[in-house]
């Protein structure tokens, strides 16, 4: 039994206070600001494990660098399963841009607050290879620092001939709530992706 919910019948429980007419001490009852709190449960709900498995995929604490690019890149070959653009959506959780700042993520400063706009950049002709790819393979990695990881892959698309390489750069977040998580502070095409605009 915890200490609130002992103290939380009315027998004899006030407070003296100041006086307020006279000499007289006034009792204060605190029996119902007891009583209330009592009545929050001091346990975890029975499916509040199931409930953390079933959050969205994206960033873990226990994710290292190599595991975090790994696991955007997995979703990358099955986007659309469970549902369209599935692995976009899992990505767009691991970028560590301010989503109310241009961001560099992609090479040149885009608006990329809004999903849609992050989205429609994966499907540009040069990102595009990324979705649904049928082989990667790891070219080199790189620890710039010991909170900055960077890692270059070759993609092999699904269209004939379609090959690119791409470099992830990760870094630890460090303090705040996402202290200690590997977030992609860029994915950079090798070639000159966005010579011909894009319309974001």
């Amino acid at each position: 039994m915890s200490f609130c919910s002992s103290l939380s019948s009315p027998q004899s429980i006030s407070l003296f206070s100041k006086p307020f007419h006279g000499d007289k001490p006034v009792s204060v009852s605190l029996s119902s600001r007891i009583r209330a709190s009592a009545d929050v449960p001091d346990f975890l709900s029975a499916d509040w494990l199931e409930s953390r498995r079933k959050r969205p995929f994206g960033p873990r604490l226990n994710f290292s660098a190599e595991e975090a690019v790994q696991y955007q890149l997995d979703a990358l070959k099955y986007n659309d399963q469970p549902r369209q653009d599935y692995g976009i959506e899992v990505m767009y959780r691991f970028a560590g841009f301010d989503p109310f700042e241009r961001s560099t993520y992609f090479g040149p400063f885009f608006d990329l607050g809004q999903f849609e706009r992050f989205r429609r950049i994966f499907h540009h002709s040069s990102y595009r290879v990324l979705l649904c790819h049928r082989e990667r393979k790891i070219l080199s990695s790189l620890w710039v620092k010991e909170n900055r990881f960077k890692q270059r892959v070759w993609i092999r698309g699904t269209r004939p001939e379609e090959e690119e390489i791409f470099q992830f750069t990760m870094f630890q977040r460090v303090g705040g709530s996402w202290d200690g998580y590997w977030l992609t502070e860029s994915l950079l095409h090798d070639g000159d992706s966005f010579s011909g605009g894009v319309a974001y």
